[in-house]
């Protein structure tokens, strides 16, 4: 997903995120000054969906003016493998797909007791 949060408030004359806080504000959303830079700076991970309501309420927008679906990279893509079902080969693979060691501890030589 793309993120077009300062598209949208570009549109609105809203340069920062100080004047998109005041905008915020106005409709009854409190988040903090931090909370919103973090939203201006970049892709969010995770943005409730009462918060999603309240910003496109604050920029006069709706939830596909923020958020754009993009094309998902697929294992090829990114020169991986992918697994297919059954246990058998995917054509376009070049090896199996393999398990990797969990690098959070010693490894045992010995399976548990």
């Amino acid at each position: 997903m793309k993120w077009n949060l300062r598209w949208v408030a570009a549109r609105r004359d809203i340069w920062r995120p100080t004047d998109l806080l005041a905008a915020f504000r106005r409709v009854g959303f409190n988040p903090s000054l931090s909370k919103v830079s973090a939203l201006w700076g970049g892709t969010p991970v995770t943005v409730r969906l009462e918060d999603l309501d309240l910003i496109c309420q604050a920029l006069g927008c709706t939830v596909a003016d923020l958020l754009e679906a993009e094309p998902a990279a697929t294992a090829a893509d990114e020169g991986e493998t992918r697994a297919v079902a059954g246990g058998e080969r995917d054509p376009d693979s070049v090896r199996p797909v393999r398990p990797v060691p969990r690098g959070d501890g010693p490894r045992r030589l010995q399976p548990p007791n």
